[in-house]
């Protein structure tokens, strides 16, 4: 499999999509000074204390307050309390934990109010994000992710990915966490630590200590509510989460990200710093053609190269996906069973990709086309748990029931990603009617006049719809593109942009930067 990523730099933030042969997989969207990331933690004052939830609201700066549950407090709360009032009075001098004196395990079945108090103030930690009405889920078992480590502060414990199923190597990875990782301070080891060396675990290791230390002295000065750790940037998490051996390029366009990139893979992965590649291209999406792939996944009805197609349907409690045959045929089979098992299968692939890449979560209840054969049903629940299980986000797959809809629970930590795919007219703005698409050009030359006026630009880029720049550049010796370079004497190159709308143009220098007319 040839897995790449594509970053693609915004004047509003950085597109991120992953890619295995060259189908999209995964997009992340990074804004910029985004808050309330899952990993952010935050030093937060308890506003309310809920009895009959076991719970509490905690202000941390959001417009709702954000909800914390006993449960999700974590063993060590009253170790985690007492280390950060003894932060703030002064009388903890160091980060370490060495001579720290660790409080009793809370009571797995206590009670909130035994524990805390309205006015308290904790580091809490954002587990899920702000969703719909709802305020950011938080949890007080503080935890700080690296590539290979998650490091568990006031544990001594050390625990392994279920993944790593070598017993040889659960031992070996077992025996040297214990034997590294500093006093009080417990490890959790990824699934990429499998084969690790002992150097690439101990400098993961200092590196997840050295933000604690981090996160103590934003805590020694700081006042509720405020951010005394952030996640790393959304570029680096993608890194740190998804990079194996298999991946053969990731494409940049931007020089402060590929610099960032090449920095942050220097010291996860130097071996690997030579697959970052530097474009100039403007939009980065469009010529790994992830534009396209975005708008076909991301509609209501999502087709399928066979001719079948699905249909996704979002309300609040719950995902909703019908499966149709379309016009799919199949002349090797004659069997309207087999027939149904090829389409069902088929699209479980699509639907296992498109929920990682929709990142939709909670409930999904999926509609198969019927299938009589209880034998075939076990054939479609075993290929979808198959292609589910690249999936990193928790979940469950219950088998067809008897009327073919299959159940699958998945893990939300964040806002279902929304894609607008229909375009709205950006010269009517909806009314139903347009200025004379005649005059388009006499526009577009307009601005080409005025920056040939100007005279401080002698090269610049159009970047118009593809059907536009096709209308622009028609005939090899008379289009209307070499006319304008003839009459104002510039050096103009048009650019096909998927992610514009029709009539939608923009303006950008030798530099890739944007000029405003």
């Amino acid at each position: 499999m040839n897995a790449e990523l594509v970053i693609n730099a915004t004047p509003t933030g950085v597109d991120i999509a992953l890619l295995h042969d060259k189908a999209l997989i995964e997009l992340h969207r990074e804004q910029r000074n985004q808050q309330y990331a899952v990993g952010d933690i935050y030093l937060g004052r308890v506003r309310k204390l809920i009895p009959h939830l076991n719970a509490a609201f905690v202000d941390v700066g959001y417009d709702k307050d954000a909800f914390l549950h006993y449960l999700d407090l974590g063993p060590q709360f009253s170790s985690l309390n007492h280390f950060t009032r003894r932060t703030i009075s002064g009388e903890q001098k160091s980060a370490d934990l060495l001579n720290f004196p660790l409080q009793q395990d809370i009571l797995k079945e206590g009670k909130i109010k035994d524990v805390m108090g309205q006015g308290y103030v904790i580091p809490v930690q954002v587990a899920k994000e702000p969703i719909s009405q709802k305020g950011p889920r938080l949890t007080s078992e503080i935890t700080i992710a690296g590539r290979y480590l998650v490091l568990v502060p006031f544990s001594n414990k050390v625990s392994l990915s279920s993944r790593i199923t070598d017993e040889n190597e659960r031992d070996r990875l077992r025996k040297l966490m214990q034997s590294i990782r500093p006093a009080n301070m417990g490890v959790i080891i990824r699934t990429q630590a499998e084969g690790t060396s002992v150097t690439e675990l101990d400098q993961d290791l200092q590196d997840l200590v050295k933000r604690w230390e981090e996160m103590f002295k934003t805590m020694k000065n700081a006042r509720p509510p405020q951010r005394i750790l952030g996640e790393i940037d959304k570029t680096s998490s993608v890194l740190r989460d998804l990079l194996t051996d298999q991946f053969t390029n990731i494409h940049v366009n931007d020089e402060q990200v590929a610099a960032l990139v090449r920095g942050y893979m220097k010291s996860i992965a130097p071996t690997q710093e030579g697959i970052v590649k530097m474009h100039k291209s403007t939009d980065l999406f469009d010529a790994f053609n992830v534009h396209r792939q975005i708008k076909a996944s991301f509609g209501k009805q999502v087709n399928l190269k066979s001719g079948a197609y699905l249909i996704v349907e979002h309300t609040e409690a719950m995902h909703v996906i019908d499966v149709n045959s379309g016009n799919r045929k199949n002349s090797t089979v004659k069997d309207q069973e087999e027939n149904a098992l090829q389409t069902n299968v088929e699209c479980a692939r699509e639907i296992a990709r498109l929920l990682r890449l929709r990142d939709m979560g909670g409930i999904i209840c999926i509609d198969f086309i019927d299938m009589q054969n209880r034998d075939n049903q076990k054939k479609l629940h075993d290929a979808i748990k198959t292609f589910m299980s690249e999936d990193k986000a928790k979940h469950n797959v219950l088998p067809p029931s008897k009327f073919g809809v299959v159940e699958i629970t998945r893990e939300r930590v964040k806002p279902v990603t929304k894609v607008i795919t229909t375009e709205k007219c950006p010269s009517c703005d909806g009314k139903g009617v347009v200025q004379a698409s005649v005059l388009f050009t006499d526009e577009l030359e307009n601005g080409v006049r005025f920056l040939s006026e100007e005279g401080s630009h002698k090269e610049i880029k159009l970047a118009v719809h593809p059907m536009v720049e096709a209308y622009l550049t028609k005939g090899f010796f008379t289009n209307i593109l070499k006319k304008w370079k003839k009459k104002y004497g510039m050096k103009i190159s048009v650019e096909p942009s998927s992610s514009s709308e029709f009539l939608e143009y923009h303006f950008f220098d030798k530099e890739g930067e944007e000029i405003s007319i």
